[in-house]
């Protein structure tokens, strides 16, 4: 059920972090921004609990994954912006 609740999670912090963060170099459909969301959802989890914010098994909360989804937004627009230049 984690996974489950995590892709949900992510759905969510998808469709808010492309509210917080709109851009040219941002994906512009809905189903790739919310994949990015669910990516960063999932980047939040592992990465909060490597760093012992959450418990095996315990996934990222809301804000967490919109954070996450944010890096991973970011991480998205340096790449597109870079290949759009080339």
């Amino acid at each position: 059920m984690g996974i489950v609740w995590t892709i949900i999670i992510g759905f969510i912090a998808g469709v808010i972090a492309k509210f917080i963060m709109p851009g040219s170099n941002e994906p512009s459909g809905f189903i790739l921004t919310t994949i990015l969301g669910i990516i960063g959802a999932f980047v939040a989890t592992y990465l909060g609990q490597s760093l012992g914010w959450y418990a095996p098994g315990q996934g990222a909360g809301l804000i967490g994954a919109v954070v996450g989804a944010i890096i991973v937004l970011v991480v998205w627009g340096a790449i597109a912006g870079r290949n759009r230049a080339v």
